[in-house]
C-alpha cells in the first residue's frame, strides 16, 4: 500500500449516518447533485480509478478522505453499482432534478389540449423508461421484447388515464383538471415501473449478510422493494404535481392574476 490515507474507510456505506434524517438528507443531496452530470468523462474515469483501487488497497499518494468521498459519490453518480457500467446520463440520479423539473412544469402547464397532453406525457414516460432500465437491477436483463412491452404499457397506460381523466374533469370543479398529470403519472408508474423491473419478480434480487457475501436470490426482497419505489415515486411527485394546481387554482382568482391572464402573452400560453 501506497499514501497515509487508512484502508478503514467503508465507502461500500453512504458517508452519513443513515439513521438519522439529516445523515439520510446529506447523503441523497451529494447523489442527486445534478453537478455530477457536467462532469467531463476524464474525472469520471479518475474517480472510478480511484475507488476500484482503494478497494483493492491501493492508495494514491496524497489522497485525503475528503478526496476519497468525493470520487465515491462522482462514480455513484454515474456507474451501476451491480455491474461497473457507466449509466446514460439522463438515466442517473445526478439528472432527475433538472430532467424531472422541466418535464414537470411543462405536463403542468400545457394540460389544456390532447396533443399537449399526449405528447408530454409520452415525454415523461421515456424519460422514466430510461430511468427504471438504467438503475435496474445488474442481475435483471431484459430481451428487447420484454423492454418494448413495458415502455408500450407505461405510455399507453399514462396517456389513456391523461385523458380519460381531462374528459371527465370536464363534468367536474375546474381545479380537477390540473389534477390531470399528477393522477396519469400515479398511474404510469403502478405500470412502468414492475415491467421494467418484471425480471426481478420472476427471478429475486440478490440478497447478502452484513460483509456482502451473496446468499441467493429472494423474490420476496424485490417484491417489496418494487412496490417501496411505486409507492415512492408516487410520493415525490406530489409537492411539485399536487399541491401547485390547488395554489395556482386560489390564485387565478386574485384580481391582480386576473389582470395578468388578459395579456396577450397569457392567453396564448394557456391555450396551449
Amino acid at each position: 500500500m501506497s499514501g497515509d490515507l487508512s484502508l478503514d474507510i467503508n465507502i461500500k456505506e453512504p458517508r452519513w449516518d443513515q439513521s438519522t434524517f439529516m445523515g439520510r438528507a446529506q447523503h441523497f443531496f451529494f447523489v442527486t447533485d445534478p453537478r455530477n452530470i457536467l462532469k467531463s468523462s476524464k474525472t469520471l474515469e479518475d474517480a472510478r480509478v480511484t475507488v476500484e483501487n482503494y478497494r483493492l488497497g491501493v492508495v494514491r499518494p496524497g489522497l485525503t478522505e475528503d478526496e476519497l468521498w468525493r470520487a465515491k459519490y462522482i462514480y455513484d453518480s454515474a456507474f451501476h453499482p451491480d455491474t461497473g457500467e457507466k449509466m446514460v446520463v439522463v438515466g442517473r440520479m445526478s439528472a432527475q432534478v433538472p430532467m424531472n423539473m422541466t418535464i414537470t412544469g411543462c405536463m403542468l402547464t400545457f394540460y389544456r389540449t390532447t396533443p399537449a397532453v399526449v405528447f408530454w406525457q409520452w415525454v415523461n414516460q421515456s424519460f422514466n423508461a430510461v430511468v427504471n432500465y438504467t438503475n435496474r437491477s445488474g442481475d435483471a436483463a431484459l430481451t428487447t421484447n420484454q423492454l418494448a412491452a413495458a415502455y408500450v404499457s407505461a405510455t399507453t397506460g399514462a396517456v389513456v388515464t391523461a385523458l380519460g381523466l381531462k374528459s371527465l374533469a370536464k363534468r367536474l370543479p375546474a381545479v380537477m383538471s390540473r389534477f390531470v398529470p399528477f393522477f396519469a403519472v400515479a398511474a404510469a408508474n403502478c405500470i412502468n415501473i414492475p415491467f421494467m423491473r418484471q425480471r426481478e419478480l420472476k427471478y429475486g434480487i440478490p440478497v447478502t449478510d452484513e460483509n456482502g457475501n451473496r446468499l441467493g436470490e429472494s423474490v420476496t426482497a424485490a417484491k417489496s422493494g418494487i412496490i417501496q419505489v411505486v409507492v415512492s415515486r408516487i410520493g415525490m411527485a406530489v409537492p411539485a404535481m399536487a399541491i401547485p394546481p390547488v395554489i395556482m387554482n386560489a390564485l387565478e382568482k386574485k384580481a391582480f392574476m386576473k389582470v395578468m391572464l388578459q395579456q396577450p402573452w397569457a392567453c396564448w400560453f394557456y391555450s396551449q
